[in-house]
This record gives structure tokens, C-alpha cells and sequence, in this order.
């Protein structure tokens, strides 16, 4: 099931800190995250801002035992159906190959490269128009 994290409800279990996610969103007027969950448990989620007529994704994560099954894809395909907004961007780790793959997947390209981004591991800048 995909639902939106409501910051007053707490959750069974969650392989993330849900608290940081919910402060996150304290301090982001624009943060919204989508939670994946199965059997009462949060085991994927995606955090995004919307601002005016864009979308930025901050971080995608699903827990490791649920990796390769789709989960990544289905929010991904949530966030372009629910969204209207005209462009999609994020930024990826270069060696991050299954997210790129993903990404490409849904018509994500390639348009800069972010030397050193991540503590000196150069990121990819990829936009969905």
C-alpha cells in the first residue's frame, strides 16, 4: 500500500528513522514523503519537494530485503500520476547503476554532472520534462 506519511500517526515498524523524516518536513514548507508499506510496516519510502511548478526528489530509499521487487518502481510511478507538475529532477550517485536504470526507465535523462556531490563521489543531475 502507498500512502503519504501523516506526521501525527505513528507507524509499527520502519527499517528508517521516521522521526527525522517527520522533522524533515517540519522545516520543509514544500516536503511531502510517500511511504510503502506492507503488513502494517513501512519498508520503503520517497521523499520529494514540490515547489511551484517543479518536483525535486530528495531521496528514494526501500529497505535492503525488499530491494529488486518492483517497490521503487510503484513509487516512482505514484509520484508521476499524483503529480502535475512539469518537471522532475534528482540527483543520483554515478556508480548508483540500478537507480539510474530506474530512473531511465521513467524517462529521466542525464542532463549534468555534479562533480564531487556526494563526499566526493560525482552525482548525475537527471530531469523528467
Amino acid at each position: 500500500m502507498i500512502t503519504e506519511l501523516n506526521p501525527k500517526e505513528e507507524y509499527k515498524k520502519s527499517f528508517t528513522d521516521l522521526n527525522t523524516l517527520k522533522e524533515e518536513l517540519e522545516n520543509n514548507p514544500f516536503g511531502k514523503v510517500v511511504l510503502y508499506i506492507e503488513e502494517g510496516c513501512v519498508i520503503a519510502y520517497l521523499y520529494y519537494s514540490e515547489i511551484y511548478e517543479r518536483v525535486e526528489i530528495n531521496n528514494i530509499e526501500v529497505e535492503p530485503d525488499f530491494r529488486n521487487k518492483g517497490i521503487g518502481t510503484e513509487l516512482l510511478r505514484y509520484l508521476t500520476e499524483t503529480t502535475d507538475q512539469k518537471s522532475i529532477s534528482l540527483e543520483v550517485k554515478k556508480d548508483n547503476y540500478n537507480a539510474i536504470k530506474l530512473y531511465k526507465k521513467f524517462n529521466f535523462k542525464e542532463k549534468a554532472m555534479r562533480k564531487g556531490y556526494y563526499h566526493g563521489v560525482d552525482g548525475i543531475l537527471m530531469v523528467k520534462e
